[in-house]
């Protein structure tokens, strides 16, 4: 409820046992009743975002977020190389990682209403600082970047992210420390773990889901939040009626109300569209190439002392013993900043990559065959690198292969329960036609030799419709 703070500047909002206030205000309330004088105390703020307006955040929360590892998230792009698709697509991580925090506390209070006393306050505090931190060990460009090719210490985001969190020389490891205490956060890396118990008290299956699930609240936040920043017009769903629908059933784990499978058809048609339009368009899919390749040769040139790197790119992709501050150091920027004295290297490789990244022109097109797989590819690869060598171009620059692979929606296999105890897909065809996995294969080739090389593979793989195997 709303109430007036006596002799404040401002008003306190109380939300799921958290007091809210503006910047101005002087005094905490609880219950409508003054606690004290704040006085230089770090204050509850209201972060205004473009998809939630308003997310409330308590002033111990807001410890985590100004930490520097938090903070660095500013400068990960959400959607790595997608801006030269759509260019509105730069949001960040940041942004990303406060969208999902928000919707774990709507999803909390739209539960305590239902179902009251489900969770406890500190459980619930847990599972919104989980949500808060999913991302933070994200590398420069996020998933894109998460490969051995680039990073000389390879490891997972999400390993990245539990030795930030644990670290004692991290300043968010020592503002978890300093607002969780030991024992809580060594519970809130459990419920991070998906772990089902910690020190012998259960960590109930709904508390995990809201984390990590087919229906969690970071795909929730990144679909609505790089729909609306990429301007794909796929329809969309209505999160708020998702969240309503949800329940937890005597097993532990989330349902849906039946009222709210139409919302929940929405919701897995808009993920099917924002796969197809956006994260598997043809241009994203060919600048993360680039981007992937010429730090692989900036890495390989390094090696042999042709290059000389920045101290942040040679701990990216040279040093073998990378450690949590070393990592937090790096963001998009030291790669952004690279890009113009690269594009005119005189290493060809290097500078063939940075030039297009820099200017985006003179991008490679993709072959128009429908129904081009991975094994089509695989088999006509040798004669596709001979071909474009006798056109005068680099069979190792100028064929450039992406495959596009996405799991269809799993029924059963942590799927979207109805309150019958039935999946989702059993009682909607749209579900079920979304339930098949999609593969396909992408050959990138100079935009001159196009016309004359689709000819070529065209007749390469006609055989393939009956076999593939003469050809191997």
């Amino acid at each position: 409820m709303w109430v007036t703070a006596v002799r404040c500047l401002g008003l306190v909002l109380r939300n799921n046992g958290f007091t809210y206030r503006n910047r101005r205000t002087k005094r905490v309330l609880f219950n409508g009743k003054a606690d004290g004088i704040v006085g230089m105390a770090m204050r509850d703020r209201v972060i205004r975002d473009e998809i939630h307006k308003d997310i409330l955040v308590p002033a111990n929360h807001a410890k985590i977020i100004d930490t520097r590892e938090f903070q660095r998230l500013r400068s990960i792009q959400q959607l790595s190389t997608c801006e030269y698709v759509f260019p509105a697509a730069n949001h960040s991580r940041f942004s990303h990682s406060l969208g999902a925090y928000h919707l774990a506390g709507q999803l909390l209070q739209s539960l305590g209403e239902a179902q009251p006393d489900l969770v406890s306050k500190d459980d619930a505090e847990l599972i919104q600082l989980a949500a808060l931190l999913h991302d933070i060990g994200h590398p420069p460009f996020s998933h894109l970047l998460e490969t051995p090719d680039v990073f000389a210490t390879y490891h997972s985001h999400e390993h990245w992210g539990r030795v930030l969190l644990a670290s004692d020389e991290t300043e968010v490891g020592q503002a978890l420390v300093d607002v969780l205490g030991s024992s809580r956060r060594d519970r809130l890396f459990a419920l991070l773990d998906g772990q089902s118990e910690h020190a012998g008290v259960p960590i109930p299956a709904f508390m995990k889901e809201i984390v990590a699930s087919q229906l969690d609240v970071d795909r929730m936040d990144y679909m609505i939040r790089d729909q609306a920043n990429t301007g794909a017009q796929i329809g969309g769903f209505d999160v708020a009626r998702v969240i309503r629908a949800l329940r937890v059933g005597e097993d532990g784990h989330f349902y849906v109300k039946s009222w709210g499978l139409p919302a929940i058809e929405a919701y897995l048609v808009t993920r099917y569209h924002m796969y197809h339009q956006v994260y598997f368009h043809k241009v994203n899919m060919l600048t993360q190439n680039y981007l992937v390749r010429m730090l692989a040769r900036a890495r390989y040139l390094a090696g042999h002392q042709t290059l000389e790197l920045t101290p942040s790119l040679h701990n990216m992709l040279m040093n073998t013993s990378l450690d949590a501050k070393g990592y937090a150091a790096l963001n998009d920027s030291h790669i952004r900043v690279a890009l113009p004295d690269w594009a005119e290297h005189p290493d060809t490789e290097l500078s063939h990559y940075a030039k297009r990244l820099l200017s985006r022109r003179d991008f490679h097109k993709s072959l128009r065959i429908e129904g081009l797989t991975t094994e089509m590819v695989s088999v006509v690869l040798s004669r596709l690198n001979e071909l474009i060598e006798r056109l005068g171009y680099s069979s190792s620059m100028d064929v450039i292969t992406a495959r596009i692979s996405k799991r269809g929606y799993m029924p059963y296999e942590q799927g979207i329960m109805l309150e019958d105890g039935r999946d989702a897909a059993d009682h909607s065809p749209l579900i079920r036609s979304l339930t098949q996995p999609q593969e396909r294969a992408l050959v990138f080739v100079p935009e001159s030799v196009r016309d004359e090389i689709e000819v070529s593979v065209r007749e390469w793989i006609k055989p393939s419709q009956s076999s593939l195997s003469q050809f191997e």
